[in-house]
C-alpha cells in the first residue's frame, strides 16, 4: 500500500521515513494501525462473517436495511442495458436488487441489465456466487476479486458505480473515491450508501447503547464472531460526516454531489456524477 506523500520536502531522510509512517495511519475501528496491517484485517473481518453476514444484516437492522437498500434503487433507477459496478458488494444482495429492478422494465428485445460486483475477499465473493447459483441467476451477473482502491476494470466502462455499508472499511477513501471516478463513462453515477450518526443528540446514548452492548453480542451468538461486529459498530464512528463524505467526494471530481439522510440519520445516501 503506497503511502499519500508530503508536498514539504523534510531534512533529512529520516525524517522522510518518519513523516511517511505516521501519514500512513489509519483507524482499524479505535485502533490506529498501518494502511496495510488495515487492509489485512478488514479482510480477515469479512472472511470470519462471510457465511453469516446477510443473516446479521437482518438481525442487527431488524430488516429495517432492506428498506434502506430499496431507497438505494429507487434513486439509481436500473434499466435494461445498463452495466453497474457494485464495490464490496460480495454476498451480492445489491447486485440481484439491481438486476430486479431493471427486469421490471424490461421488454422484447432490449439486452438486459449487468451487474459485475467486486470484492476484495474471497470468502464474500463466494458466498455471492454459491447464492447466485442457488437461486438461478446465470446471466447478469460477473463476479471479481479486487480492492476498491485499484479496481481491475478499465477507466470510463460502466454506467454506475455501487457501494453500501463497504467504503468506511476501505484504507484510502480518498483512492476508492478517485477510482469511482476513473471507472464510470462521463455522464455515470457514484451511488453510496453508509451508516452514520443520530442527527438527534438524544437518539445518541440510546444509539450507542445498542451499538456497542447488543450488535457485539448478536455478532458473538449468530456469526460465531464478536470482536469482528466490534470493529464494525467501531468503524462507523471513524466514518466521516456525510457533510465531509460530499466534500471528498467533490475532491475526487465527482459533481452534482447530493445526499439523503434517512432513519433520523442512521444511515446516509451519497450520489455524485462524473460529468
Amino acid at each position: 500500500m503506497v503511502p499519500r506523500m508530503i508536498e514539504q520536502k523534510p531534512d533529512s531522510a529520516s525524517e522522510t521515513s518518519g513523516q511517511d509512517a505516521q501519514d500512513d495511519v489509519h483507524s482499524f475501528g479505535f485502533e490506529s494501525v498501518s494502511g496495510t496491517e488495515k487492509t489485512e484485517r478488514v479482510r480477515g473481518v469479512f472472511s470470519s462473517v462471510a457465511s453469516k453476514y446477510d443473516v446479521m444484516n437482518d438481525a442487527m437492522s431488524m430488516g429495517v436495511h432492506r428498506l434502506w437498500k430499496n431507497a438505494m434503487m429507487d434513486w439509481l433507477k436500473p434499466r435494461p442495458g445498463m452495466h453497474v459496478l457494485d464495490v464490496a458488494g460480495g454476498t451480492g444482495d445489491i447486485a440481484c436488487r439491481i438486476l430486479d429492478r431493471a427486469s421490471r422494465q424490461q421488454h422484447d428485445g432490449q439486452q438486459t441489465a449487468r451487474v459485475t460486483v467486486c470484492d476484495i475477499n474471497e470468502a464474500m465473493v463466494g458466498e455471492g456466487r454459491e447464492r447466485a447459483l442457488n437461486e438461478g441467476r446465470l446471466e447478469g451477473l460477473d463476479w471479481v476479486c479486487g480492492n476498491a482502491e485499484s479496481l481491475p476494470v478499465p477507466s470510463c466502462s460502466v454506467d454506475a458505480y455501487t457501494i453500501a455499508f463497504g467504503i468506511r472499511n476501505v484504507t484510502h477513501i480518498d483512492k476508492a473515491l478517485q477510482e469511482a471516478y476513473r471507472v464510470v463513462k462521463p455522464g455515470g453515477r457514484f451511488l453510496c450508501l453508509e451508516f452514520s450518526m443520530p442527527e438527534s443528540p438524544a437518539l445518541q446514548k440510546p444509539y450507542d447503547l445498542y451499538s456497542f452492548e447488543v450488535i457485539p453480542r448478536l455478532g458473538g451468538m449468530i456469526a460465531g464472531d464478536r470482536e469482528s461486529y466490534q470493529y464494525l459498530v467501531e468503524s462507523i464512528r471513524k466514518f466521516p460526516l456525510p457533510d465531509d463524505f460530499a466534500a471528498m467526494m467533490g475532491d475526487a471530481g465527482l459533481r452534482n454531489v447530493q445526499y439523503r439522510r434517512m432513519t433520523g440519520g442512521l444511515v446516509a445516501m451519497h450520489s455524485g456524477r462524473r460529468i
